[in-house]
């Protein structure tokens, strides 16, 4: 696909994740609450919960970097690398967890269902559907993995810390006063494996996949 089909995938991705991260906050600003919140706190605390989210914290990522992708559809960099495929691989697991661990404990209507889907379901199908049709890549090795894993390990060992402090958790499967401690730590693995798996995935897939877009520039290229 040419660059300039990929800067309009890219643009796609940028826009629905964008609206999806106002219209939460918009919400958050206006009283509203998240997930499955029954007494809503001050706006200071509310604001702070809301970025302390993995959710909210990947698409942030896909909607920097799909903006940025669509200025530039060929971008590569030493740092982008691993903040792309944080990315990427970040809103994966969202859709994931959400849709086997979460979706079954809400009851959302409205705005509050629409900004759910959006940041739950649209962006992370539309992120992976452009990784796979314009790329860009190849981009990923294995250092790439590692450094793109800092990101979740440091947000998972904070989360716990903050919630064993403030006896807040943004999702209840880390919360041990909800089945335990040994719940935690098996929810914590598994969600562990799930992001090795992926992003040995996408290694495995950089390697069958055509490059993409078809202007790209490859992995030795020197950095922007």
């Amino acid at each position: 696909m040419s660059p300039q089909r990929a800067r309009q995938v890219h643009l796609v991705v940028a826009v629905v994740a964008t609206v999806a991260l106002v219209l939460q906050t918009v919400l958050v600003l206006r009283g509203g609450r998240v997930l499955d919140e029954t007494a809503v706190p001050p706006l200071g605390i509310r604001l702070g919960r809301l970025v302390s989210y993995f959710t909210i914290q990947s698409n942030v990522l896909v909607a920097v970097t799909s903006w940025l992708l669509w200025r530039d559809p060929t971008r590569d960099g030493r740092w982008f690398r691993p903040v792309r495929l944080a990315a990427l691989v970040g809103i994966t697991v969202t859709g994931l967890v959400h849709f086997v661990l979460l979706r079954p404990l809400l009851d959302l209507h409205g705005a509050d269902w629409a900004a759910d889907k959006l940041l739950h379901m649209a962006v992370p199908v539309l992120a992976v559907l452009a990784w796979v049709l314009v790329g860009p890549r190849p981009r990923t090795t294995p250092r790439t993995a590692v450094e793109a894993l800092v990101w979740p390990v440091v947000w998972l060992v904070w989360t716990l810390v903050v919630g064993a402090l403030s006896g807040w958790y943004p999702y209840p499967f880390l919360d041990h006063r909800e089945g335990g401690v040994g719940a935690v730590v098996v929810a914590c693995l598994g969600i562990t494996v799930l992001f090795l798996a992926l992003f040995a995935g996408v290694v495995a897939l950089e390697r069958r996949l055509r490059p993409a877009p078809e202007a790209g520039v490859s992995p030795a290229s020197p950095a922007r």
